[in-house]
């Protein structure tokens, strides 16, 4: 009996092949996928800032946005495969190149990248909800904000924004861990909803003032020197960009594509990323312009066009819209939160404890660690430069990302035994040097070091948008030619 536990010690019922009935994820669900990684404030403030802040040409902007998108497509396309055939995670794919043991480490560090990110991003939705009760209590009596219960802080957060984080971390839980179906659902009404709130508003600022703003947009798109060799820089630096954007949804695309019907759905499933960064672009951009207008012609000294919605609503004094802006932006932090970082962090931990978690214990183990994450990422955290760890720990994506690739479409010939991905057995074909495929970890660290050494290298610091990419290609080509051998 205990043989057979060891034998079968990698298995768990989430990590398995997907059953055929659930494989009925098609185009519109990978719409919606992209549409959530899409739909955020920060990429809301990025997009309009390349076509607004930066004194860069408006079609160098939007042609280097599609070079980035279609890279970001090609990546997604090799990457989602092998899980979309398999019906497995990523972390059960990884075993197959890093063997069954080293996986369960490896995938463990997409995990406590979630893990963190997760607990940073509750903190700050939490921030939301908070805005909202301070809202409703201001409504209910303006007084009741000045009393002294409100006043008193404790880990830099009083009591309104206590009950907003505890409230937060529990409805995110409730709902991230009931099943890949509900979380599915889940994606669908956020993506849906989200880009009918940014319709809402382009419309509401559109007929502010038609012509004006029309006008305004329209001016933007400039052909001037768009042929200018010196564009050439700025257009690679914003593809860049747009790559290093989606870099940590990309190498556990497989979470996802696991449930895709079939690998044609699964290419108009990618392409509908590139659509969704036109439409978000056209949006962003639009509004930007549009509140810019708005906010000129009812303050004075406006010194610069604001690209982050939070500010452009602070401007705006409006109860009733700023609170209608809260509920999408809410919607639209939670699915981010949900795909890139619950979904990664949930499989990481699964597969590394696989026996031993399901996934209501793995949510207990997520809520409880990302609760203290976010609790002291205020007053201690957030000053101990702890993102630039979590940075290098981000630098395995990308040797990781080359390594399954190489490893699945040149060494293994897109061919892999299901049975044996499960099997911690000196016989398996993923077992080789007692769970550790050596070649592939020599190239994967020789990867992660060129990758980190963009965020710890001040000389090579100018590359840090593009250290997914290095480590990528880095470790790809070394372990191709280890393994080749």
């Amino acid at each position: 009996m205990n043989k057979y536990k060891t034998r079968y010690s990698l298995s768990n019922w989430e990590l398995v092949s997907v059953n055929p009935n659930d494989k009925n994820w098609d185009w519109k669900d990978l719409f919606c996928f992209w549409g959530n990684n899409i739909q955020s404030l920060i990429a809301f403030s990025l997009i309009a800032s390349l076509y607004l802040v930066y004194e860069l040409n408006t079609f160098v902007v939007l042609f280097g946005t599609l070079l980035g998108s279609v890279f970001v497509y090609f990546f997604a396309s090799l990457i989602g495969k092998p899980s979309q055939k398999y019906g497995l995670p990523f972390p059960v794919i990884l075993r197959s190149s890093l063997g069954v043991t080293a996986a369960k480490y490896f995938a463990l560090f997409r995990g406590l990248v979630g893990l963190f990110m997760f607990g940073i991003q509750t903190y700050f939705l939490s921030k939301l909800f908070s805005y909202l009760i301070r809202i409703s209590i201001f409504s209910f009596d303006s007084t009741l904000l000045e009393q002294e219960f409100f006043l008193v802080f404790l880990l830099g957060l009083n009591a309104i924004d206590w009950v907003a984080f505890i409230l937060t971390m529990v409805l995110q839980i409730l709902l991230f861990s009931k099943s890949h179906k509900f979380n599915r659902t889940v994606i669908r009404f956020s993506a849906i909803t989200v880009y009918l709130g940014m319709l809402l508003f382009f419309l509401i600022i559109l007929l502010y003032d038609v012509k004006l703003v029309s006008i305004a947009f329209v001016d933007i798109f400039s052909l001037t020197n768009v042929y200018d060799k010196n564009n050439i820089a700025p257009l690679i630096t914003v593809a860049g960009t747009i790559i290093a954007y989606f870099s940590v949804v990309i190498v556990n695309y497989g979470d996802f594509t696991r449930y895709v019907k079939n690998e044609n759905e699964l290419k108009k499933g990618n392409l509908s990323l590139i659509l969704n960064l036109l439409i978000f672009s056209f949006f962003a951009v639009f509004i930007a312009i549009g509140a810019d207008i708005f906010l000129n012609k009812n303050l004075e000294n406006m010194e610069r066009i604001l690209t982050n919605p939070t500010d452009i609503i602070g401007k705006i004094n409006n109860i009733q819209i700023t609170v209608i802006v809260l509920f999408f932006t809410i919607i639209a932090s939670a699915s981010t939160n949900l795909i890139a970082n619950y979904i990664p962090t949930q499989n990481s931990l699964l597969n590394f404890l696989p026996t031993k978690l399901n996934l209501k214990s793995t949510a207990l183990v997520i809520a409880v660690l990302s609760f203290l994450i976010g609790i002291f990422w205020l007053p201690l955290l957030s000053q101990i430069g702890i993102l630039a760890f979590v940075d290098t720990f981000a630098s395995f994506f990308g040797p990781l990302f080359g390594i399954m690739v190489v490893d699945y479409y040149l060494i293994k010939k897109s061919d892999l035994k299901n049975k044996d991905i499960f099997l911690l057995d000196k016989n398996s074909l993923y077992y080789y040097s007692k769970g550790w495929h050596i070649k592939a970890l020599y190239s994967l660290v020789l990867g992660f070091i060129f990758a980190a050494s963009t965020i710890w290298n001040e000389s090579l610091m100018i590359f840090k948008s593009y250290s997914w990419m290095i480590g990528a290609i880095s470790s790809s080509l070394i372990y191709y030619l280890l393994a080749n051998k």
